[in-house]
């Protein structure tokens, strides 16, 4: 007699009764009291009870499962690992899931999920790794998250309307994907630099931040990937970027950046990929064209094929230069070179 494995079957059978549509037939064993031997359902001994069995994990990854998700979910106290990405459960995440106190992994990324953050998330003391990205989750994202002890973040490819919070370099994640949230707006904080213990992925492309980038960025040599791509940057990209000596791949293109690129960029030692098409360069060192991939094109540099036209470039130049101060960022105003050479 076991009163976990039994509050196990409650909420199994409460998840099986939710599920309208099961193609693959993956819960076609969730009959009967075993519930460890039910498909997707781990077991294993309770960390409080050496004699007693729980179930630790399920995962239900890929599974073309269509329904919602019932409140009994709360009755696996004991829960570490929760997985359901790639189905179609829609509807909100249940608020009881508040009670996993043991929960370690959130999986419920490329579902039909809706209302507003799982807040209930916040409550967890133990969770590390969140996914809920392709869903259609709305309104804000708590600045809260950022505070918690998480590794991994992702909320891409939802409807969050936000303004990056004051607190974001305060989180410890070593991988946070923002993307594809254009309803998100504000600026990159000059504390970035201090997630630079941390950080190892950051990727904010396409998330409505309209800013300079702030030098203290350099700060970050943990940092493998750094994507800011199809934003509304402004200024020059800071030449403290050369510092960032972990750096494979940096995507800035599609914004509103100007100026010459940094040779010390180009020189950093494990940058296999640099891309900065589709804004108002007007020089880049020959160092640059060394780094294994760059994509260059529809700037303003002289003498490189696929460039902007050169009315573009000028008109361009010819706006104020961005107030990197207005932006909360101590940055000096971009200095503009000239006009590249009229054909």
């Amino acid at each position: 007699n076991n009163s976990r494995l039994e509050k196990a079957y409650v909420a199994l059978q409460a998840l099986k009764k939710a599920i309208t549509d099961d193609p693959k037939n993956l819960t076609k064993n969730w009959c009967g009291p075993d519930v460890c031997s039910y498909y997707g359902v781990y077991c294993a001994t309770a960390p409080d009870d050496p004699c007693a069995r729980t179930v630790a994990s399920v995962d239900l990854n890929h599974g073309d499962l269509a329904g919602t998700l019932p409140e009994e979910l709360g009755l696996l106290s004991d829960l570490a690992v929760f997985h359901l990405n790639s189905n179609r459960f829609c509807g909100a995440l249940p608020d009881a899931l508040r009670s996993l106190h043991l929960l370690h992994e959130i999986d419920v990324s490329n579902n039909q999920l809706t209302g507003n953050f799982p807040s209930q998330l916040l409550c967890l003391p133990n969770v590390q790794y969140v996914d809920i990205r392709f869903n259609n989750f709305c309104g804000e994202v708590p600045a809260a998250i950022f505070e918690k002890k998480i590794d991994a973040l992702f909320i891409n490819n939802n409807n969050f309307e936000f303004t990056l919070p004051a607190n974001f370099s305060s989180s410890t994640a070593s991988v946070i994907v923002l993307a594809n949230l254009p309803r998100v707006g504000g600026c990159l904080p000059s504390s970035i630099g201090d997630m630079a213990g941390t950080l190892n992925e950051l990727i904010l492309l396409n998330s409505g931040i309209s800013s300079c980038i702030p030098p203290e960025i350099g700060k970050l040599d943990k940092l493998t990937v750094l994507d800011l791509s199809s934003n509304g940057i402004v200024g020059k990209l800071p030449d403290t970027i050369g510092n960032m000596r972990a750096l494979e791949q940096l995507n800035v293109a599609n914004n509103m950046l100007a100026g010459e690129i940094p040779e010390s960029i180009c020189a950093l030692p494990n940058l296999k990929n640099f891309t900065y098409s589709h804004n108002f360069f007007c020089g880049e060192p020959h160092r640059c064209l060394e780094v294994p991939h760059i994509d260059d094109r529809q700037n303003c540099i002289a003498g490189r094929p696929d460039q902007r036209p050169g009315e573009q470039c000028i008109e361009f130049l010819h706006r104020p230069p961005a107030q990197c101060a207005a932006h909360g960022q101590s940055s000096p105003p971009p200095m503009y070179a000239p006009p590249p050479p009229m054909y």
